[in-house]
Formats: structure tokens, sequence, C-alpha cells
């Protein structure tokens, strides 16, 4: 498997489990990715995305989306596609 980075996380709502990830490439709904960091490190599939407040399928290069995660996240944590 390969691992593309597609996104750093620039912010965590922690009671909610959602992280705002600036894209720099495209990420939708059902793609699997992988979360690292100093002290993160999972895999999860995208169940939705969100772009102020609005469900979306797809997101693109430049993007500042919500993704619901599994794990706490933190800033600066790198997002990686899964393919």
């Amino acid at each position: 498997m390969e691992e593309k980075l597609i996104g750093k996380i620039t912010h965590y709502f922690g009671k909610i489990n959602v992280a705002i990830v600036e894209l720099s490439r495209v990420l939708k709904v059902g793609d699997h990715i992988h979360i690292k960091g100093h002290s993160t490190d999972f895999e999860q599939d995208i169940s939705s995305i969100q772009i102020e407040h609005e469900d979306v399928k797809k997101a693109k290069k430049g993007d500042a989306v919500g993704i619901k995660v599994d794990e706490k996240v933190r800033e600066g944590d790198e997002v990686y596609l899964v393919v």
C-alpha cells in the first residue's frame, strides 16, 4: 500500500471529535486515510466531509474541511491518503 500526503490538521474540536484539515489534494467520502503525528498514528475511513458546516462528497486542494475522527488528533498532524 502507498500513502500520499494530502493535508495537515489545523484544528481539533475534542467534544465532537472533528478535525479541520487543510487539503493539498482531493479527498472524497469513502477514502481511507492515515493520520500521523508526534503521538498520533491511526487509520480510518472518511464517513463525512463538511465545508462551512455543509456536507460534501468531495473536497479539493486548498479547501479547509471538517472530518469526523476516531481518535484524538493534534494541530500539525499529517493526513495521508492510503491507496
